[in-house]
């Protein structure tokens, strides 16, 4: 045999001994299971993993609309296919009571099942990776103590390939880097709580971080501005963008700290109400979290440096005038010609509005076409009226030209908006 062969035979084998060590790939914890918990008490460990899940926003994911509490069920739309969320309720046959703290460990930091198999990133485990061993305690102490619900989630509707769970060995190798949160030694203590909260158990860049082809955050532009699949008022799926979360002047750099402080801890602020998907975050998470937790994310997110994305063309001036009469007469009256809102009737719309100045208008589109879906009657209704939307009132080109114009008026200067990209959210 040559030597060219025998060298070109290793190298082969090489190759195959490496996609067989990444497709077998499954980490785990050296977590030696129950561990000093750093609580007094039970009650006080309950009490503490209730927070903690609460911060993680899990009733969201795993609550459907009228539900019971933690049982599953909750349909994902993704580029993929569709993904039903878990049973996380003790119930030992559907859910997770026959777990033990191990494999909950497990599963939260390698996104790993106690039978090996692999669970699919839609479960943010590359976030909750970083969550501390005692808060991962506190929190399987709590959930084991859920009333437990006998219910089986229907089946993910995925297609080949992306129904191969075993796939998810590649795609953990190339993304997933578990881990314990490390504090920032040169930072503050509230800052490094911040960070923790925002990076770990919010895992805030799932949705505002854009993603690669393969459903994998782009760390390079993490935190500003990533588009998903969710709910639009009458239950339909479209597109949203969850708005840059960095310091850029399209994002956070347009409020102060406090001001993001307000947001997370009343779902208000002096620009806007919350709407859409982020009502479940603050309704069901943030606003329960303690002062000083918000106030520490709020200060994390503030610090982070501005990343712009690119600004598409600005709008043509027929669009703009056709936008400017479209707006007087349907927006006017409530938002002002100004664009300045009014205290009991509207929003602002001048700069200052994350979801106006977002590089991606798709939120934009959604809150014209359906009307805002606002926080629920847990809050005292802000505004006199509620928005009403204008899906069979404005034709495509139409929402194009008002939603341009309002992104290119008052100090707004964020890309015109096309009739196909209305069209496709519709």
């Amino acid at each position: 045999m040559s030597p060219l062969r025998i060298a070109l035979l290793a190298a082969t084998a090489c190759v195959c001994l490496l996609a067989a060590g990444i497709f077998f790939y499954q980490p785990r914890s050296d977590y030696a299971g129950p561990i000093a918990h750093g609580a007094a008490s039970t009650e006080e460990l309950l009490a503490r993993g209730e927070y903690l899940v609460t911060a993680g926003n899990c009733a969201s994911c795993h609550t459907t609309a009228g539900g019971e509490f933690m049982a599953g069920g909750v349909a994902f739309e993704t580029p993929f296919g569709r993904l039903y969320s878990t049973n996380i309720t003790p119930d030992a046959e559907t859910g997770i009571g026959a777990w033990s703290e191990q494999d909950f460990v497990d599963s939260m930091r390698f996104g790993i099942r106690p039978n090996g198999e692999h669970l699919y990133p839609a479960f943010p485990y590359t976030g909750f990776s970083k969550i501390s061993d005692p808060d991962l305690a506190a929190m399987y102490a709590y959930l084991q103590r859920v009333i437990p619900v006998r219910q089986s989630v229907p089946t993910n509707e995925l297609g080949f390939p992306f129904d191969r769970r075993s796939l998810l060995a590649f795609w953990k190798f190339l993304y997933l880097n578990p881990g314990a949160f490390e504090p920032d030694s040169s930072r503050s203590a509230s800052w490094n709580r911040g960070a923790y909260l925002v990076e770990g158990l919010a895992h805030c860049s799932a949705c505002h971080s854009p993603r690669n082809g393969l459903g994998a955050e782009r760390l390079a532009l993490a935190m500003s501005g990533g588009e998903y699949l969710d709910r639009v008022p009458g239950g339909e799926h479209r597109f949203w963008l969850a708005p840059n979360l960095t310091g850029s002047d399209r994002g956070l750099g347009l409020w102060s700290q406090e001001e993001l402080a307000d947001y997370l801890g009343t779902a208000r602020n002096a620009f806007l109400e919350s709407f859409g998907p982020m009502n479940e975050v603050i309704m069901n998470s943030t606003r329960f979290l303690r002062e000083e937790d918000v106030a520490a994310m709020a200060e994390y997110l503030k610090s982070l440096p501005a990343v712009d994305l690119t600004v598409d063309a600005v709008p043509r001036e027929q669009q703009m005038g056709r936008g400017r009469t479209l707006y007087n007469l349907h927006c006017g009256t409530c938002h002002l010609p100004s664009g300045e809102g009014d205290p009991e009737m509207a929003p602002r719309l001048d700069r200052g509005s994350l979801v106006v100045q977002a590089a991606n208008p798709a939120s934009m589109i959604n809150a014209i076409l359906y009307g805002p879906e606002l926080p629920g009657p847990e809050l005292p209704q802000r505004w006199r009226e509620a928005m009403e939307g204008f899906q069979y009132l404005l034709d495509d080109e139409e929402v194009a030209a008002v939603a341009s114009f309002v992104r290119h008026s008052w100090g707004n200067a964020a890309g015109a908006v096309t009739p196909a990209q209305v069209a496709r959210q519709r």
